[in-house]
């Protein structure tokens, strides 16, 4: 029997690599670029939040979609004919119905209405009477949407598709920016929770991936509670095909600044307590361990700064997923995620004592480095307009008020492009707020342009030619850590591999960067 002709079978592969790809990197403009053709719109290298879009569609997705339909339909009919799909074109065909089913039924939901019974009850019933439509065709799994559970069943495809939408919607709303280091921030992120392969997360890992912690580091400022939360409020909930119902009917997310806390009160919020377990506890108390149910998330801040004894229970809920009440002798069971952040240098903490190696190692197979604001600018300096538009946005209602204008003026008049922003985008945001309410900004010494003791001393020696090369990079590559706060932004920075720059830095000199005032 002859197969469907090679054009069809060419634009089911590209549909197929578009619908599994990871929709936040420019992969994926490449790919649409490639299906559409003479149709694509030159629309960025690739997908980001931009203000202009709030009421409308992107200019590709709509003919993306009717191009899929149209597919569908093309193949549909030549096996009708007689011709036939190789096990790899039909499997093809089955990545082009999931994308199909995903951009017909679901994208246009808004996330929290999936959540309410009846709506959602009446998105499925649609969904799954094309689901059958679809897949109506020899060697594909119509017959699997009876059985729950199974991963091509039409109720787990649900499921995954309305996490793929969740995701997608809280990555796209919490991390803003159009430069490359946001773009590969929100690749990233969408890893954490899909992993760079989707098709295998659908089929096995995903009643996995909350097993498996999440650590993100970076300068104070630069967003990791945002990125906690676009990861924390995407998990995996469970679809119920009988009732029509998701088996949770919310997400949920717990966080705990435990840089703002004592040692005690962190163990009670995190453990929980049995009565009299200590003064003052005169009930007992679920912990957020407890409270947090298998789609949720627990979100450790500043976890660089947690006693010591309390990364010894951290690491069994790690390692174990088993934790005890303080005062209790009963072992209870964590089913959610862990989700760590940090601005530490926790290569160092480790080397000095104050972290645990062994914690540091069940934390950092998924780890995030979120960037400065400076790496973005430097990057795309068009990204202060859109951000500045974005907080104005916020304060005031309305973007097109004349405040966005006066803040991008006054901040080119009096700080310049090449200001550091060492509070990022929190700096940013006092900033624009302080603009609106007294017309000026007046930044701290720390954070301003007040230049730093152990930097006069080095770039001085530097000018008046006392230092070596070697010494003059030790120097420089300590510098540059300082900024940036991490090995791995260093190292983009200067262009040099990791390994090098933390072989280069000068201990002394570092501590005097942070304590100076």
């Amino acid at each position: 029997m002859p197969e469907i002709r090679i054009t069809e079978r060419r634009q089911l592969e590209l549909f197929a690599q578009l619908a599994t790809c990871n929709p936040f990197l420019p992969r994926r403009i490449e790919l649409e670029k490639k299906v559409l053709g003479k149709r694509f719109q030159e629309d960025g290298i690739a997908w980001s939040r931009r203000l202009e879009f709030t009421d409308r569609e992107r200019f590709n997705v709509t003919s993306l979609t009717e191009a899929a339909a149209d597919l569908i339909a093309r193949v549909k009919q030549q096996v009708e004919s007689g011709k036939s799909l190789s096990d790899e074109s039909m499997t093809h065909y089955w990545y082009v119905v999931i994308y199909a089913l995903l951009y017909k039924h679901i994208v246009y939901q808004h996330p929290d209405d999936l959540s309410k019974s009846q709506h959602v009850a009446s998105v499925w019933k649609e969904f799954r009477r094309d689901y059958k439509i679809l897949t109506d065709m020899p060697g594909l799994p119509a017959g699997t949407a009876e059985s729950p559970g199974h991963p091509e069943s039409a109720g787990h495809l649900f499921a995954v598709l309305c996490q793929v939408h969740r995701a997608f919607f809280n990555i796209y709303s919490y991390i803003l920016g159009e430069s490359l280091p946001s773009i590969k921030l929100r690749g990233q992120v969408w890893q954490s929770i899909f992993t760079h392969d989707l098709d295998r997360y659908r089929r096995n890992l995903f009643h996995r991936m909350t097993e498996l912690p999440t650590l993100v580091t970076g300068p104070s400022g630069t967003g990791k509670e945002l990125v906690a939360r676009a990861i924390g409020l995407s998990q995996f909930i469970p679809f119920d095909e009988k009732s029509a119902s998701f088996h949770a009917a919310e997400t949920s997310f717990f966080a705990l600044n435990l840089s703002a806390m004592s040692a005690n009160l962190i163990e009670s919020e995190l453990f929980g307590h049995r009565k009299g377990s200590f003064t003052g506890a005169i009930a007992e108390r679920k912990g957020w361990l407890e409270l947090c149910p298998s789609h949720g998330a627990v979100f450790l801040d500043e976890i660089g700064e947690l006693d010591a004894a309390l990364q010894v229970k951290l690491l069994r809920v790690t390692q174990q997923r088993r934790f005890t009440k303080l005062g209790g002798s009963k072992e209870l069971t964590f089913s959610g995620k862990i989700i760590g952040a940090t601005n530490r240098d926790l290569d160092l903490e480790m080397k000095t004592g104050r972290f645990r190696e062994d914690l540091y190692y069940r934390l950092c197979a998924d780890r995030i480095e979120t960037p400065s604001l400076r790496q973005q600018l430097d990057d795309r300096p068009d990204d202060l307009h859109f951000l500045i538009q974005h907080i104005t946005t916020k304060l005031v209602g309305n973007p097109s008020d004349s405040l966005c204008d006066q803040a991008i003026d006054w901040i080119g008049s009096n700080l310049g492009k090449s200001y550091r922003w060492r509070g990022n985008f929190r700096e940013l945001e006092q900033c624009v707020s302080s603009i609106m309410i007294r017309g000026e900004y007046l930044p701290g010494q720390s954070i301003g342009h007040a230049p730093v003791a152990g930097q006069n001393e080095w770039t001085h020696d530097a000018i008046d030619g006392s230092l070596t090369a070697d010494g003059l990079l030790q120097r420089y590559c300590t510098w540059i850590y300082f900024k940036t706060g991490s090995y791995e932004a260093a190292a983009r920075q200067l262009k040099i591999d990791r390994r090098t720059v933390k072989a280069k830095i000068d201990q002394a000199l570092l501590e005097s960067f942070r304590h100076e005032p």
